[in-house]
């Protein structure tokens, strides 16, 4: 039984061809749509792949407006995060200390949050300035063991960045870091004790420009995920997705806001399927399924992120367990999509990652040969 949970990885977090074709009820593949009569081509999306030069593995996690991407990738010497700018150049960089750094999230000036590993498997965060300067954190509390720590997995354009952190029991608290460097630590209500539990936040694009956070929360006494929002005035507010199971590593999993407080996400029913929704200021919530979408345990429609117009992209999963990408627009339609040599075999496929203002979408893809790529696809 396959299951979706929204735990951090260390090093590199997936999310886990172009065609023609016709419209289809609710959603549309990328190249040829044909409305009645009327036929037109619409512009190809352009896909990029991304590997870093002596990359083994590569994962692209964010894209600011400018078209600047920041991930994390694998060569002999271990795990590095890198810059890649609009021109393709890319630049790798380690923060000090580190045996493996990735890079999670890059706001407008192209200013970098994310985390690296020590050589006893702590967790810490950074923070990249543009100017290539390297600042480490920990928040208050964090621990010290391996696999305990600071992940620090969102920056917003006025340098603030989110995260959570482990504590020594390994309990989860999400955390906000001001740019002066001051850290407040809160818990969403509800949140467990026990280890694994607690509250996570929403990665790579998880703090608006207001400073709203959304996350999950992992209980003690249901062990399923709920929902949650943080106000910039610190207010939380817990929500649940309806038809969301109540069973361990089910529930609601918000997995980005966008600057009007809309949240997009992935809930988990009672048979361990995965849907979409989204979630608006008001806390109206819309659920979608993409349509080719698997429909049993471990299968289904990953929400992931939201840009600022409104448009959600993720993954879904097929009845085989391959993975392919898709965009839901504001107004409903799909659009899905595969990277170019991506594999089709179970668990290979296309994991697309943020997607920014100008609807530019990276991520990574997995070829037949379980290789991890990282991609670019512009619109």
């Amino acid at each position: 039984m396959r299951k979706t949970k929204i735990l951090p990885n260390i090093f590199i977090s997936i999310g886990v061809l172009f065609a023609a074709g016709r419209l289809l009820a609710g959603g549309t593949n990328d190249g040829v749509s044909n409305f009645g009569d009327m036929l037109f081509v619409r512009p190809q999306p352009i896909f990029v792949t991304i590997d870093p030069p002596g990359s083994i593995l590569t994962q692209a996690n964010a894209i600011n407006p400018a078209g600047e991407i920041t991930g994390a990738y694998v060569d002999s010497g271990g795990a590095h995060g890198y810059l890649r700018a609009p021109d393709g150049t890319i630049t790798a960089f380690d923060a000090p200390g580190a045996l493996g750094t990735n890079g999670q999230s890059i706001n407008p000036a192209g200013a970098i949050a994310g985390l690296y590993v020590d050589s006893s498997i702590v967790i810490h965060g950074f923070l990249r300035a543009p100017d290539g300067t390297i600042t480490t954190f920990d928040a208050p509390g964090a621990g010290t063991a391996p696999g305990q720590g600071t992940l620090a997995f969102n920056i917003n354009p006025a340098g603030v960045i989110a995260g959570q952190y482990v504590d020594g029991n390994g309990v989860n608290h999400g955390f906000l870091r001001a740019p002066d460097g001051t850290i407040t630590t809160f818990d969403a209500p509800g949140g467990g004790t026990g280890s694994g539990q607690g509250t996570v936040t929403a990665r790579n694009e998880g703090l608006n420009p207001e400073g709203a956070i959304a996350g999950a929360t992992i209980n003690d006494s249901d062990a399923f995920n709920h929902g949650f929002v943080r106000a910039p005035d610190g207010t939380i507010t817990e929500f649940d997705v309806a038809g969301a199971g109540t069973g361990s590593g089910q529930g609601t999993n918000a997995g980005g806001i966008n600057p009007a407080g809309t949240i997009s996400g992935t809930y988990i029913d009672s048979s361990g399927v995965n849907h979409g929704f989204v979630r608006n200021a008001s806390g109206e919530i819309t659920t979608f399924d993409v349509p080719g979408a698997g429909t049993a345990s471990g299968e289904g429609t990953l929400g992931g992120n939201i840009n600022t117009p409104g448009d959600v992209d993720g993954n879904y999963i097929d009845a085989a367990g391959v993975s392919h990408g898709f965009v839901r627009a504001k107004h409903g339609t799909i659009t899905t999509f595969d990277a170019p040599g991506a594999g089709t075999g179970a668990g290979q496929g296309t994991f697309p990652g943020p997607n920014n203002p100008a609807g530019a979408i990276t991520g990574a893809y997995i070829d037949s040969s379980n290789v991890i790529h990282g991609f670019l696809r512009t619109p």
